[in-house]
């Protein structure tokens, strides 16, 4: 059975493209596009990895990835943090939050692919 991933973006463009290099490599993809309702998505089906945009409808990514990180039952999933916002001060905020990684827009399907496998060994 492949591993799952949630994928909270906004973006169709982003959301296909992602669906598609994940789905391809036999990931089982879900995604989810509200900030607000964000953490009630996560909480029906805990994913094995979480890949969350910054700039959300509702709320922000940073907002949930806090709530991540404060609920046990999605503390130790990781997140990786895909974002348009590369400055140095978005990484630092996203890592202090407890980010495992942070990406920036735009990406090669290489990059993320990489980095998800390497986020989630068995």
């Amino acid at each position: 059975m492949g591993q799952r991933v949630l994928l909270i973006e906004d973006e169709p463009n982003i959301i296909e493209a992602v669906s598609y290099i994940l789905s391809k490599d036999g990931w089982t993809v879900h995604t989810h596009s509200d900030g607000e309702t964000a953490m009630e998505k996560v909480m029906q089906g805990v994913p094995d990895l979480i890949i969350l945009d910054v700039m959300l409808p509702g709320r922000s990514g940073y907002d949930i990835l806090r709530d991540l990180k404060a609920q046990e039952t999605t503390a130790d999933v990781p997140v990786m943090m895909l974002t348009a916002r590369g400055q140095a001060k978005d990484r630092e905020m996203a890592i202090d939050l407890g980010a495992t990684r942070f990406m920036t827009k735009p990406f090669s399907n290489a990059e993320v692919l990489e980095s998800v496998r390497a986020l989630v060994t068995p």
